[in-house]
C-alpha cells in the first residue's frame, strides 16, 4: 500500500466513524510520515515552521487513535493502518439476530454467505411481491459488518422513479460525504474509488418498474446501467443486492441470480405461535399452501385475525377461506385487505390511499406530522385515532415513530387515490406539509425535503406551484436567502434538475417566474461549463425583465422591486459569464449597466459587486487607473462580520485577483486568506479552488515557488473532482505561467496544453489566443 492508498483509506475511516474531514496540512503529514519524512521535511512541503507542523501532527495522531481504537504514532502508522485495513477486508463473521418477523430464512443467508465468499459482489434476488426479499436483504447487509449500507428503493411506477443522477449525487452527499461532479460520469467515478476502497453494502430494492417485457432496463432510464456496471464491478470490496418480481436480464452486468422460495411451514408456525396465535390448529397449513408461504401475507393475515376476529385463527379461515382461495398473489391479497379496511373503517381506508401520494424515495419515511397533514378534513381530536386504527391494520410500516407504505401496498393505494375526488387534494397537502416543514435549508437532506413538494405538484400538473417551490426563498446554511434552486445548485445538488427544469418551463407563461428560472438555468449551465448556452438562458432572463420594465406603470411595487433586482442580476451573470469567454469589453459593458442602473434605483448594494467585478475587467484591459479607483471601493468593513463574509465570498475572491493585477500583493493576500477560511468553513469548494489559484499567484510573483505549487495543486484536486470546466482550464494556465517562470519548459507545456484543450471544449476562442499568448511569451 502506498502513501496515497493510504491516505484514501484513513480519509475513509475517519469520515465514516466522525463525518468530519483532514485539513491539508494533515494529509501532508501523513503522506509524507508513511514515507519516512521527518518534520523539518513536511514544513518545507506545506510552507510552515516545524514548530506548527510538529503541533498539528501531534493532535492528529491523539485524533487518529480514537477513531482506530488503538493508540497512533509517527513511528507505528504504517503497521496500524495496514492492521486496520487487513481486518475490514476480512473481518470476523457476525451473526443474525434474527427478528419476530423474519424467519425461516437460514438456507438462504448460507446461499448468499457462499457466494460472497466465492468472490460474488452481486446477486439479484428474484420473486413475486411479498416473499420477504427486502426483509431478507436488508437482514444479511446489516449482519456484515459493512462500512455503510446504500439503499434505493425504486418507485413502483416508472414514472415517478428518481433520476439515477440524483441517486449518485444523494449518495455522494448525505451518506458518502463527498462532492458530486458536475457530470453524471464524475459522480460515477467518486462513487466507484469508494466502492473499491471501502466495504459498502448496497441495496437496489424493488427494480421491476424499471425494467421492460425483456427484463433490460426501459429506454428512460437506460442510464442506470451505468450505475448497476459499477455496483456489480468484481473489484468492489462489498455486497450489491438486487430485488425484484422480474429477473433482470442485462448481460452485461456481473451478477448472481437467486429465485427466493416461499417460507417453510415450520417459519409460519414460528411466527404465528410468537404472535400468541394457536399453530395446533388444521386451517394454518390450509392458509400456509393458499398463499405459498409468502412472508407479506403471513403477516398480515396475522394481523387482520388479531385485530377483527380475537385471535380466533379458525373462524377467520372458516369467514375467509373461500375468497382468499381466489386470490392468487400478493396484489389481490392487498386488495383485499384494503377492501376489508374500505368497510370497516372509511376514515382510515382513505387516510391509507391518501398515504400513497407520498413518494417513499429520497425520503422514505414520514413523521407522524406528515400522515396529520393529509387528515385535513377530520376533527383533530380523532385525527390521532384513525391513525393508529390503520396503523394496526398492517398496511402502514410504522418504526421508531416514522410512517412508511411498502412499495406493493402503495401501489394500491396510489390506485385508488387516483380514481378519488383525493388526487389533487392529497399532493396539494402533501406539498404543503414538505414546504412548512422546511425553514431553512441547512444540509443537503433539508434542501432535498423542501424539494419534495416539487414532485407532488408535478403529479397533479399544477407546474405553476411546481416552479413556485423551486423559487421559494429561505435562509440557508451560509446565510444567504436564496431560491431553493439557486441553494441546490449552490450544494451541488442541481444535476438532475439540469434536465427537468427546461420541461417544467415548457409549460410555463411568459411571466416573472419563468423569467426567474430562466435565470436560475444560466447559473446551473454556467456552473458545468456550458457557458454558451448559459448566456442564452441568462439574455431571455434578461428579454423578459427588461420588456416587463418597460411599462412599469402597470406594476405594482413588489412586482417592480423584483424585476429590477432580476434584470441587475441577470446583467451581472451576463458579465460574468462573458468574463468566462475573455470577451473583456463586452463583459466591461454588462458590469457598467449594473453601476449605472442600481445608481438610478434604491438598490445600491449592487454598485459594490459590479464595482469589483469591473475592476478586474479594467486591470485585464490595462486600465490600471480604472482599477484602482473600482477596487478602492471595497464591499466595506461589514466584511469581517462572519455572516457577511460567508455571503461574499466569491466577490472577496475576485478583488484579491484585481490587487494582485495591480501588484499590491498585501491587499490581495489579506482578502484571499479570509475568503479561503470562508470557503473551507462553509463548504464552498468552487470559491476554495478559485482563491488558492489567486494566492498561488501571488506566490509566483513573490519567488515562492514551492508553495505555489501546493497552492496550484490543491486548487486542480478540487476542480477536478468539481468538474468546473473554466476555473479548472484557468488553473491549469496559471500553473503553466508558475513553471514557465521557473525554467520548467515541460511541465509547463503539459498545463498550457490542458488549459487549452479545456477552453476550446468550452468554444471560448478569445481564451484560446490567451493561452496561446501567454505560451509564448
Amino acid at each position: 500500500m502506498d502513501a496515497d492508498q493510504a491516505l484514501t483509506q484513513i480519509e475513509a475511516l475517519v469520515i465514516a466513524q466522525t463525518g468530519k474531514r483532514l485539513s491539508e496540512l494533515q494529509r501532508i503529514i501523513l503522506q509524507q510520515v508513511w514515507l519516512g519524512k521527518k518534520y523539518f521535511d513536511i514544513a518545507n512541503t506545506y510552507g510552515c515552521t516545524e514548530g506548527h507542523a510538529k503541533d498539528v501532527g501531534s493532535d492528529l495522531w491523539k485524533f487518529l487513535s480514537q477513531v482506530m481504537g488503538e493508540k497512533v504514532t509517527k513511528q507505528n502508522l504504517r503497521r496500524v493502518v495496514t492492521d486496520h485495513v487487513r481486518l475490514s477486508l476480512n473481518p470476523p463473521p457476525i451473526e443474525i439476530d434474527p427478528m419476530p418477523d423474519f424467519v425461516g430464512r437460514s438456507q438462504a443467508i448460507t446461499q448468499l454467505s457462499q457466494w460472497v465468499q466465492q468472490g460474488t459482489r452481486a446477486i439479484a434476488l428474484q420473486g413475486e411481491g411479498g416473499l420477504g426479499k427486502t426483509t431478507l436483504a436488508q437482514q444479511y447487509l446489516q449482519s456484515q459488518g459493512y462500512d455503510i449500507i446504500l439503499e434505493l428503493l425504486m418507485a413502483k411506477e416508472p414514472e415517478n422513479i428518481t433520476s439515477v443522477e440524483r441517486v449518485v449525487e444523494e449518495w455522494l452527499t448525505r451518506d458518502l460525504a463527498d462532492d458530486p461532479g458536475r457530470e453524471f460520469g464524475i459522480s460515477l467515478d467518486r462513487l466507484k474509488r469508494h466502492l473499491h476502497q471501502r466495504r459498502i453494502g448496497v441495496l437496489i430494492d424493488n427494480l421491476e418498474p424499471a425494467l421492460d417485457q425483456r427484463g433490460l432496463l426501459i429506454a428512460h432510464h437506460r442510464r442506470y446501467l451505468d450505475l448497476f456496471r459499477v455496483l456489480t464491478d468484481p473489484r468492489n470490496q462489498g455486497l450489491t443486492l438486487f430485488t425484484s418480481r422480474d429477473r433482470l436480464c442485462e448481460g452485461s452486468l456481473h451478477l448472481h441470480h437467486y429465485r427466493l422460495p416461499g417460507l417453510d411451514f415450520a417459519a409460519w408456525q414460528h411466527y404465528w405461535r410468537y404472535q400468541g396465535l394457536s399453530t395446533e390448529v388444521e386451517s394454518l397449513p390450509q392458509m400456509h399452501r393458499a398463499y405459498g408461504g409468502n412472508a407479506k401475507a403471513m403477516t398480515l393475515l396475522c394481523g387482520a385475525i388479531q385485530s377483527d376476529f380475537g385471535g380466533d385463527l379458525t373462524a377467520f379461515w372458516h369467514d375467509q377461506q373461500h375468497d382468499l382461495l381466489l386470490v392468487a398473489d400478493l396484489n389481490n391479497l392487498i386488495n383485499h385487505q384494503i377492501n376489508r379496511l374500505q368497510t370497516l373503517d372509511p376514515q382510515a381506508y382513505r387516510l391509507f390511499c391518501r398515504l400513497g401520494c407520498y413518494r417513499y424515495q429520497t425520503i422514505a419515511t414520514l413523521p407522524i406530522d406528515g400522515v396529520l397533514a393529509l387528515l385535513w378534513d377530520v376533527p383533530e381530536s380523532e385525527q390521532r385515532a384513525r391513525i393508529v386504527s390503520l396503523r394496526n391494520r398492517s398496511l402502514v410500516e410504522f418504526r421508531e415513530g416514522q410512517y412508511g407504505l411498502h412499495p406493493v401496498i402503495r401501489a394500491a393505494a396510489i390506485a385508488r387515490l387516483r380514481d378519488s375526488s383525493d388526487w389533487e387534494p392529497a399532493n396539494q397537502h402533501a406539498a404543503q406539509y414538505w414546504t412548512n416543514s422546511i425553514q431553512t435549508i441547512a444540509s443537503p437532506q433539508s434542501a432535498l425535503q423542501a424539494l419534495e413538494a416539487y414532485h407532488h405538484y408535478m403529479a397533479i400538473q399544477d407546474y405553476s406551484q411546481a416552479a413556485a417551490v423551486l423559487l421559494q426563498a429561505r435562509d440557508n446554511q451560509w446565510h444567504q436567502y436564496l431560491s431553493l434552486g439557486s441553494t441546490l445548485y449552490r450544494m451541488g445538488l442541481h444535476q438532475s434538475l439540469l434536465s427537468e427544469l427546461p420541461q417544467l418551463m415548457a409549460r410555463l407563461p411568459c411571466d416573472r417566474r419563468f423569467c426567474e428560472l430562466h435565470n436560475i438555468l444560466g447559473d446551473y449551465y454556467w456552473s458545468t461549463g456550458q457557458i454558451h448556452p448559459a448566456i442564452a438562458a441568462q439574455n431571455q432572463s434578461l428579454h423578459l425583465s427588461t420588456q416587463t420594465l418597460a411599462d412599469p406603470h402597470n406594476l405594482d411595487q413588489r412586482s417592480l422591486h423584483h424585476l429590477q433586482i432580476q434584470e441587475l442580476d441577470s446583467r451581472l451573470s451576463l458579465g460574468l459569464y462573458h468574463l468566462d469567454l475573455w470577451e473583456l469589453e463586452t463583459s466591461a459593458q454588462f458590469f457598467q449597466q449594473v453601476i449605472e442602473l442600481a445608481t438610478q434605483t434604491d438598490h445600491h448594494r449592487w454598485i459594490p459587486k459590479a464595482s469589483i467585478c469591473l475592476a478586474l475587467v479594467s486591470s485585464h484591459l490595462g486600465d490600471l487607473k480604472q482599477a484602482r479607483e473600482l477596487a478602492a471601493q471595497p464591499l466595506g468593513t461589514p466584511l469581517l462580520d462572519t455572516d457577511q463574509a460567508a455571503r461574499q465570498a466569491y466577490f472577496m475572491q475576485l478583488l484579491g485577483q484585481t490587487h494582485t493585477q495591480l501588484e499590491q500583493f498585501e491587499q490581495a493576500t489579506t482578502l484571499f486568506d479570509q475568503a479561503l477560511t470562508v470557503a473551507e468553513s462553509s463548504h464552498y469548494p468552487q470559491i476554495q479552488a478559485r482563491t488558492l489559484t489567486g494566492r498561488a499567484t501571488i506566490h509566483r510573483h513573490q519567488g515562492h515557488f514551492t508553495l505555489a505549487i501546493t497552492d496550484h495543486h490543491q486548487a486542480l484536486t478540487l476542480l477536478s473532482t468539481l468538474n468546473a470546466t473554466c476555473d479548472l482550464a484557468e488553473a491549469h494556465l496559471q500553473l503553466g505561467l508558475t513553471y514557465q517562470t521557473m525554467n520548467h519548459a515541460l511541465e509547463g507545456d503539459h498545463h498550457f496544453h490542458q488549459a487549452l484543450q479545456l477552453f476550446q471544449a468550452m468554444n471560448a476562442p478569445y481564451q484560446v489566443k490567451r493561452v496561446q499568448s501567454q505560451r509564448s511569451s
